[in-house]
């Protein structure tokens, strides 16, 4: 099976895989064209037969449809680069480069594409009370933030995993954990991520 996929083909193939789950029946060529707003069936039917010859979906034989080859592409369908760590805890230099990679179902995650998507390894228990454990992979996507959500983020320069607050014209970062103080910035705040997962490594 080979694993070099446009982005196009990713964010196909991750709606194939959750359809499938959700709906237990693989989606028609007409449901993806109108997912990705296609104009006819046939520029789906372009992508689709591109997976196919990549090892990464099947056809049904109903003339309509291909189903994704869930049992082979579980667990193994994209890689995402992992950037350090991230303290969960006091904020810290973060590493500027991927030392690592971690592999994820996109559907489990509800992904449909990869486009910004990194992680970063969980440092410190401030997070325990959203279900982010010392020792978990945050999966992160590069957009904006809105408030309540937790981001990764540079808070005079260091960084941190936390809540985003956002009261009146203030705006800091909060722990998931009452042994920690809010933090607010005495210069910047700046996101670096918007949490979208958590791949459990840690102890619970």
């Amino acid at each position: 099976m080979s694993s070099k996929l446009t982005e196009t083909q990713e964010a196909i193939l991750a709606f194939m895989v959750s359809h499938q789950a959700e709906k237990s029946r693989p989606p028609s060529l007409r449901e993806i064209a109108e997912k990705f707003g296609y104009a006819s069936s046939n520029a789906a039917r372009s992508h689709v037969l591109a997976l196919v010859r990549k090892g990464c979906v099947t056809d049904t034989g109903d003339g309509r449809s291909y189903a994704a080859k869930v049992k082979e592409l579980q667990g193994q369908l994209f890689t995402v680069p992992v950037y350090g760590v991230i303290p969960a805890g006091l904020p810290a230099d973060n590493a500027p480069e991927a030392d690592e990679t971690v592999r994820i179902d996109p559907a489990a995650f509800r992904l449909r594409s990869l486009r910004g998507v990194f992680a970063l390894h969980v440092r410190g228990d401030s997070m325990v009370d959203a279900q982010i454990a010392d020792g978990d992979i945050a999966l992160l996507r590069k957009e904006e933030a809105r408030p309540g959500q937790i981001v990764a983020a540079l808070i005079d320069g260091a960084s941190t995993l936390k809540r985003l607050v956002r009261e009146g014209r203030r705006t800091y970062l909060r722990a998931e954990n009452p042994r920690y103080r809010d933090l607010i910035p005495a210069e910047s705040l700046l996101i670096q991520g918007v949490l979208v997962g958590v791949v459990g490594r840690g102890k619970r």
